[in-house]
């Protein structure tokens, strides 16, 4: 039995990169279907699956719902395209919540295959009465498959789906007193014994998560890992990450065994994200006379596309016809959408050195913020509290590769430059948080990076195990970021060091701040309400939020300033650590730029096997 696993689209239909307007190579269901397909004609039996986070991502999401929306006998291009794809079981992630509830509800509708979640519930009120399924916990698919010896067999396969349990706190302006949800352990104990109970031979876990720990919490955001160990699956798909399992990425990591391809024992595939690849799992089964079993099993990543040793990302598949027909016509007018002007731009615009130095992409972000919040607060109890304004840079390249980073030319902004600089459809919120909070907030921030002592020479700057957009930059204030320190936070935002302090010289108005200080800080819904576990974050902070996103925000932000000047915010930096430099991947343009960060002594050195160029900087 072939099992062929799609996770993380993120409306990703053709090859193309609608930020730089561009063709790329590396990404697109089009392409992907070309891989199922001949993936398909390899084996007698196959079953092919979606793990989560489909419908938003690209402005063509953005475009249907902003724009053309879904009237009667209109299907959304995403599930269409996965129609076409041949998609035969889906699950939710948590960016399916993004639009709010009715969207994704009309949206189910197009889907021309099940799509389950056992850890979603629709609410009380929703419901009238107890908390109920927001969609099938699980689905059993009969199927005829055939065996080595050409005989035909009946097989039961019960798919069932998880997804993070933060959709509630992330989308919360959203989502509240509409949908609960359940810990994904705790779910799958209760429905794994009933799907089996049902008649299910096999059970396969489509679990939009990160592999976590061997244990995870209760709650946890990445659990596929316990979830394996837990038992009761034949095989799991896992996501979220956006990460490639099996590979070398994973080597030593506990419970995974990246040779055989399973977590802890079960055959185990994440598929990266955009459509870039397609996970693969053979299943050997043995029917005893008691039930089916697997006797053996096989995992690999099939890639869209390659990278050559110039540098250069090569397509190894084309496009498959009937999914790239059906979706042109949504790219062609989301295309027209996006080339609106808004404004213009003074100077160009990159988040080559986002980690680096003070990212100007985040600090237009933050002064539009800054300006809505505003007149927002004027005349309502908080209007002469200092308002700070935090944000991340969206496009640094890490996973998604050397062509995931800003590069806005000076010239004519148009809406398409702004869904680059802000790709998410964020609501602005505003919190009051204290100095203490401050402190720790940028310490969570800062512990994305690595160590780095003194004589210590050519480090990789970054811990690849945190998030890039939890790097968050507070604008209204100086700071300075001491490497040599140990890092406060682990990963995933709890404490790993309680006496750990990288944040120094915290400033304010020229004077430093003290703990009982008083501000307002305006940010974006999925970080006010906990996303990324920064302290001074929850509902019970958060003073407004608004029914603007954050984009538009930005959008009607440029539109009145009409043309935005040079950005060069130097909020934070780097303390000096004696004889230290340190390395980072960004993109090959960014020698063009490097003027930007003279102050670092930087210096190019080789491309790496993925396209990125390496750069090192003093910190001395």
């Amino acid at each position: 039995m072939r099992l062929l696993c799609v996770t993380d689209l993120h409306a990703h239909v053709l090859p193309y990169n609608y930020f730089a307007n561009k063709r790329s190579e590396s990404v697109g269901l089009a392409r992907t279907a070309s891989l199922i397909r001949a993936a398909q004609a390899e084996a007698s039996n196959t079953l092919v699956m979606d793990n989560g986070d489909f419908l938003q991502g690209t402005p063509l999401a953005d475009y249907v719902v902003e724009e053309a929306g879904l009237p009667p006998g209109t299907a959304h291009p995403v599930l269409s395209a996965m129609n076409a794809a041949g998609i035969e079981v889906g699950t939710l992630g948590n960016h399916e919540f993004n639009y709010g509830l009715s969207f994704l509800e009309r949206a189910l509708e197009d889907a021309a295959f099940p799509v389950v979640s056992a850890n979603i519930l629709k609410s009380e009120r929703k419901t009238g009465g107890a908390p109920a399924p927001l969609v099938p916990p699980y689905v059993i698919l009969e199927r005829e498959v055939i065996d080595s010896a050409g005989e035909a067999h009946a097989l039961k396969i019960g798919v069932i789906g998880f997804a993070p349990p933060q959709i509630t706190e992330w989308d919360s302006a959203l989502l509240e007193g509409q949908i609960e949800t359940r810990d994904i352990r705790e779910s799958a104990q209760t429905y794994i014994p009933k799907l089996r109970a049902d008649g299910a031979d096999l059970v396969i876990a489509l679990c939009h998560s990160g592999f976590g720990a061997l244990d995870p919490p209760v709650g946890a955001e990445n659990a596929a890992l316990g979830l394996a160990a837990d038992g009761g699956i034949d095989a799991l798909v896992a996501g979220h990450a956006h990460q490639i399992f099996p590979s070398e990425d994973f080597a030593g990591h506990g419970g995974l065994d990246v040779s055989a391809g399973t977590a802890k024992g079960v055959p185990t595939v994440m598929a990266g994200a955009n459509g870039s690849q397609l996970g693969v799992i053979d299943l050997w089964l043995e029917q005893t006379p008691s039930r089916w079993r697997v006797q053996r099993s096989a995992s690999e990543i099939r890639h869209i596309a390659e990278r050559e040793r110039t540098g250069a990302t090569v397509g190894k598949v084309g496009c498959d016809s009937a999914v790239k027909a059906d979706a042109l016509e949504t790219h062609r007018a989301t295309l027209a959408y996006m080339e609106r002007p808004i404004g213009h731009l003074a100077a160009p615009l990159t988040s080559f050195f986002a980690m680096v130095a003070p990212c100007p992409c985040a600090a237009l972000i933050a002064k539009a913020q800054r300006w809505f919040i505003e007149r927002q607060l004027f005349g309502t109890a908080y209007a002469n509290l200092p308002i700070l304004s935090a944000a991340a840079s969206f496009k640094t390249g890490g996973r998604s590769g050397p062509d995931h980073f800003t590069d806005i030319s000076a010239g004519e902004l148009s809406w398409r430059h702004a869904a680059d600089i802000y790709p998410f459809p964020n609501r602005l919120c505003a919190l009051t948080v204290t100095g203490a909070d401050l402190q720790e907030w940028l310490e969570r921030a800062a512990s994305i990076f690595k160590r780095i002592e003194q004589n210590e020479t050519d480090r990789e700057l970054l811990d690849p195990a945190f998030a890039p957009y939890n790097f968050d930059q507070v604008f209204g204030l100086s700071y300075t970021i001491d490497l040599s320190q140990p890092a406060r936070f682990n990963p995933d935002g709890t404490l790993r060091r309680s006496q750990a302090k990288r944040i120094t010289t915290l400033r304010h108005a020229n004077r430093p701040v003290r703990h009982d200080d008083t501000f307002v800080i305006v940010t974006n819904d999925y970080r006010a309400n906990g996303g990324g576990n920064f302290p001074g974050t929850g509902a019970d902070r958060v003073i407004h939020t608004s029914p603007d996103l954050n984009r538009d925000i930005l959008i009607a932000y440029i539109a009145e300033v009409g043309t935005v000047q040079a950005i060069e915010d130097r909020a934070w930096t780097f303390a000096k650590v004696p004889g230290a430099s340190a390395l980072l991947d960004t993109s090959p343009l960014a020698s063009a730029h490097l003027n930007r960060v003279a102050h670092l002594e930087p210096q190019m050195l080789d491309q790496t096997a993925r396209g990125f160029q390496k750069l090192r900087i003093a910190l001395s």
